[in-house]
This record gives C-alpha cells, sequence and structure tokens, in this order.
C-alpha cells in the first residue's frame, strides 16, 4: 500500500548504506554538538518535541543496533541517527494531523493488521530478518514499531479507502491517489506549521525528511559548476508545495 503513495518503499533501501558501517557514536547524544533552543528538537502543532524525548528513542535504536549489529545494516550513515529518528517522530504527528483533519479513527485490531500486513509485504519483498530489525535499519526506534507505525499504516490504509483509491489498480488511478494523497499530507503537514532545531536541519516537506540545512540551504559560489549529481527535481522542497 505504501509503495503507491509517497515513497518508493516503506522501508528505504538507501545507496548509502555502506557509509553507516561505521559503530553509532559522534553526538548520537545529543549533547555538546551546539546549542539547543529551548530544549525542542522540533515544535509540531504547537507542542515540543523534546531532545530528551529524542535522545531516549536514539538510544533505544542504537541499543538494538549494537546488540543485533550481524542483522541490522543501517540504510543511512551513523552520523544522521539523530534526524532519522526525529524525521519518524515528525510523520507520526503529521499522520495523526492527516487523520484528524480527514475524521479518521483507527482500533487496536486495524493496528494489528497493520503490523501483519507490514511484516507480509516485507517478507514478499525478500526480507528476511525480523520488521523490528528492518525498522531500525531505517531509523526507527524498535519501541516504535507497535503500535506507533502499526497506527501510521492502518490510518493511511483508512485514508486510501476514504479517497477512494482501494480499487486503483491502473497506473493513472495510482498516480491520481498519489497526488491526492500527497497534497492531503502537505496541507497537515503546512497546518502543523512545524519547526525544526536548526541543530538537526530542516524539513524535506517532499519525503518528511530531515536533511542537513547546511548543505541544502546554500548557495553556490559564483562561477562554480554545479554537482553533476544535482538536478532540480532532486532537490529538497524545504517549505509546503501546497
Amino acid at each position: 500500500m505504501f509503495r503507491i503513495l509517497n515513497r518508493r518503499v516503506l522501508f528505504k533501501r538507501s545507496r548509502a548504506a555502506g557509509l553507516a558501517a561505521a559503530a553509532l557514536g559522534g553526538c548520537l547524544a545529543l549533547t555538546g554538538c551546539g546549542s539547543v533552543q529551548l530544549g525542542a528538537a522540533a515544535i509540531v502543532g504547537g507542542q515540543r518535541i523534546t531532545t530528551s524525548t529524542l535522545t531516549t528513542q536514539v538510544s533505544e535504536l542504537t541499543g538494538y543496533y549494537n546488540a543485533h549489529k550481524a542483522k541490522v545494516q543501517l540504510q543511512f550513515p551513523a552520523s544522521q541517527t539523530a534526524q532519522q529518528v526525529l524525521a519518524w517522530l515528525v510523520r507520526f504527528q503529521v499522520r495523526d494531523q492527516m487523520a484528524s483533519r480527514m475524521g479518521i479513527t483507527v482500533s487496536a485490531g486495524d493496528i494489528q493488521r497493520a503490523i501483519t500486513a507490514i511484516t507480509a509485504e516485507e517478507r514478499q519483498s525478500g526480507q528476511t530478518t525480523s520488521l523490528t530489525s528492518i525498522a531500525v535499519a531505517n531509523g526507527l526506534p524498535p519501541d516504535l514499531v507497535n503500535p506507533a507505525l502499526g497506527k501510521y499504516e492502518a490510518i493511511q490504509a483508512a485514508l486510501v479507502s476514504k479517497l477512494g483509491g482501494t480499487g486503483a489498480t491502473s497506473s493513472a488511478a495510482q498516480q491520481a491517489l498519489s497526488t491526492k494523497f500527497n497534497h492531503d499530507q502537505c496541507l497537515a503537514a503546512k497546518s502543523l506549521r512545524i519547526k525544526i532545531n536548526p541543530q538537526f536541519g530542516a524539513l524535506d516537506y517532499s519525503e518528511l525528511d530531515i536533511v542537513a540545512a547546511a548543505d541544502t540551504l546554500s548557495t553556490p559560489q559564483p562561477g562554480a559548476s554545479p554537482s553533476p549529481s544535482a538536478s532540480p527535481s532532486a532537490k529538497p522542497q524545504l517549505t509546503p508545495p501546497c
């Protein structure tokens, strides 16, 4: 289901995975890495995601990774762990806002069915490790797999149904569904007036990722040649496009 919509796959298989071979370290404790404004890693809908909460979740992910290195291949550079975790915390709140705007609620049964469906989908894609290991490899702390990830996916299923996309099988129908879903997601994110602490970067609205502000916001020097890999379509969308 998620593959039809706003990302290639639920969990990304990043080409940068090889960069994550080093042990998690650096500034993952979120101290000594720059000033923290008002103790907030982000402000979403007027509510803080505190640096304390982020530190705890990063510690949960790091602990699981260190205990299961043989089964977990990080899909991101280890130095970006805090950004990966923070992005998931933001996504969950945006998804909750989408549900609120559309009058959708999900039950415990809906959440469990979503977890079962995600697990089956990952196995069909050739994954042999547990859903928790796959989640951790993609920056999602293990204690947020169930119920947070299940709720996230259960809400999506309900949203797709409400948008009339349950039977969308043709490419044109799937594209129309994706466009509508992404637009509604953008409106939900915009309504939350999300602010990311510059210590961690900036929000990319096109993917709901936290990206390095220094890289994405810098202006090329006069006379400098553009990067061969740079392209307008690949540039992060740092302001709501809706």
